[in-house]
């Protein structure tokens, strides 16, 4: 295959990014390459808003062809949670032909080295960057994310996360020299040598299982993390939002073929309705890398079932905030309230359970009892979304019917203290677009217990009275150890408090975020600078990104000649 793109010609293009990135993973500084104003966009650095638009509106209803090996058929029913039919169809794999052609792909990529592969990654996320209005568009539109939040979370910071996973995988690579002498003396003998060569072999196929809510900037991390290591990968994106992955699998064949390589290294597997083709890829022999966001049954059935694979989980957790005081009482609520609104508490690291002492806390607008908290958070969220242009702006839509039926179950469960609204949207009258719905709950009864202790993934959140704060840390501990969180918040201005509850966040292996009270959130991270989950509670297995997340995706080989 005639190569249009040279390894020269990439190192030239992206290798000071890569030494940049690899530079912020190790001191952890902000760092992006990857502008998120929309407005950065244009006049020769990518596709302009307009630009941008069209090319999503180009994509409707039409076939979105690859050119990939074994196709069989051609399948999609993406609808738009803000209402319009997206009537894209996808080509459906015969995984028998597929499979196959992608393992063929494995030898050539495998011994272009790490360093080619790391380039040919960054060519991919820049002309993905360069697209980055055309993604928006495809993120909004499956995710329900409003199009602010779908242009930079799934878009320039998605692509962080991909950079960061390829600046991981190059430094584990690279770890071990390409080869070594090795000289043992043998005191009057001649001394002992070889000639030691070292190839980083990757695992296998690897299967992406993309999540409806983050498909971009959930997927990004093992996508790049696989293909760096030199493994395949084959793309099975949620059924509700394939678009923004079938994107990325068409520009990185694009860039395979250009510079050389086998396409197939890349591949979409778009699944038929109720097909269940995550689950049977899953099980196969060829498939030998997993990563996978969603719930917890799916993903605690990949890592007791896909025994073949490394599988990386990212699945289900009861986020927590223990609130015991504040120096900074009103910047406290302002930051709750945006941190439970944004995308509808859609995130897997919105905070669902708020523990607040039953006596009251200390803070600097004086004592405010129980009530006083959970009346004044309320009314900070009323007042974030009481504008509507602002609410749907920060809201988004409701990304499925699931999440709408746990929300209008929730006023069932305790006694509501900020009712969900509804929410019309100037420009997609058939959108869903509904506030949070904030519901106290007394935590020493056992019927609170079954509520908190679920998680209900959404708009919801649960006020839940403790008799102290030291029972609030231990309930932290118990959610923690118990279901597992992705993220923990924490308002003190006790050190002994923040002492015990980092104490417990440090046993429990959990992320802490302590008296968050500015343009910080809690359930927002940033590349190269924060880890996102530890893996090392029940909600995920794995944290993007650190050593240990592309460290297993491929082995060492030792070849010993004499010298």
């Amino acid at each position: 295959m005639a190569a249009e793109l040279s390894a020269a010609q990439l190192i030239e293009r992206h290798r000071a990014t890569l030494d940049k990135a690899l530079q912020a993973i190790r001191t952890r500084e902000y760092w992006s390459p990857y502008p998120e104003h929309p407005k950065a966009y244009g006049d020769g650095s990518g596709m302009d808003a307009a630009e941008g638009k069209a090319a999503f509106e180009a994509l409707l209803g039409r076939r979105f062809d690859l050119d990939q090996t074994g196709t069989d058929d051609w399948t999609g029913a993406e609808a738009s949670p803000y209402g319009i039919e997206l009537g894209i169809s996808y080509p459906h794999p015969d995984v028998d032909a597929l499979l196959p052609a992608m393992r063929a792909a494995i030898p050539r990529w495998r011994e272009a080295g790490a360093e080619t592969r790391a380039m040919v990654c960054l060519e991919v996320l820049a002309r993905i960057n360069a697209a980055s209005h055309e993604f928006a568009h495809a993120v909004m539109h499956t995710t329900g994310q409003a199009f602010t939040m779908a242009f930079q979370a799934g878009g320039p910071h998605a692509q962080d996360r991909g950079l960061e996973a390829v600046a991981y995988a190059y430094e584990e690579q690279t770890r071990v020299p390409g080869g070594a002498e090795w000289v043992k003396p043998q005191g009057k003998r001649d001394p002992l040598r070889l000639r030691t060569t070292f190839t980083p072999v990757p695992r296998g196929v690897a299967l992406l299982i993309g999540c409806n809510t983050f498909p971009t900037w959930n997927g990004f991390p093992g996508l790049f993390a696989s293909l760096a290591t030199g493994n395949p990968v084959l793309v099975k994106p949620h059924p509700r939002a394939v678009l923004p992955l079938a994107l990325t699998v068409r520009l990185a064949r694009e860039v395979l073929a250009e510079a050389g390589f086998d396409p197939n290294l890349v591949c979409l597997a778009a699944e038929r309705p109720d097909e269940g083709l995550a689950k049977s890829l899953a099980v196969r022999p060829e498939i030998r890398i997993i990563d996978y966001t969603g719930s917890t049954a799916f993903g605690d059935w990949l890592e007791a079932n896909a025994r073949q694979a490394q599988v990386f989980t990212e699945k289900a957790g009861v986020n927590t905030v223990v609130i015991d005081s504040t120096d900074n009482y009103r910047g406290m609520l302002s930051n709750l309230a945006f941190a439970l609104s944004l995308y509808s508490g859609q995130m897997c690291t919105t905070p669902q359970n708020l523990l607040i002492p039953r006596g009251g806390i200390d803070t600097d607008a004086g004592h405010k009892s129980y009530d006083d908290v959970v009346a004044d958070l309320a009314a900070a969220v009323e007042g974030l979304l009481g504008d509507d242009a602002r609410a749907n702006a920060l809201l988004g839509a409701i990304v499925n019917p699931q999440v709408l039926e746990r929300l209008e179950a929730a006023p069932s469960l305790g006694s509501v203290a900020l009712a969900s609204r509804t929410v019309a949207h100037p420009e997609f009258p058939d959108a869903v677009v509904r506030t949070p719905v904030i519901v106290s709950l007394d935590g020493a009864k056992p019927d609170a217990e079954a509520a908190y202790l679920s998680e209900c993934f959404g708009p919801v959140s649960f006020a839940v009275a403790v008799d102290s704060t030291a029972d609030a840390t231990e309930l932290l501990r118990r959610t923690i150890r118990e279901k597992g969180a992705m993220t923990v918040g924490a308002y003190t201005t006790s050190p002994e408090v923040e002492r015990a509850i980092e104490e417990v966040c440090v046993e429990e292996l959990a992320q802490l975020s302590l008296n968050l009270t500015g343009g910080v959130y809690v359930n927002q991270t940033a590349a190269f600078a924060d880890f996102h989950g530890t893996g090392g509670n029940p909600a995920a297995n794995a944290a993007l990104c650190d050593g240990a997340f592309v460290a297993s995706r491929f082995r060492t080989v030792e070849v010993r000649r004499p010298q």
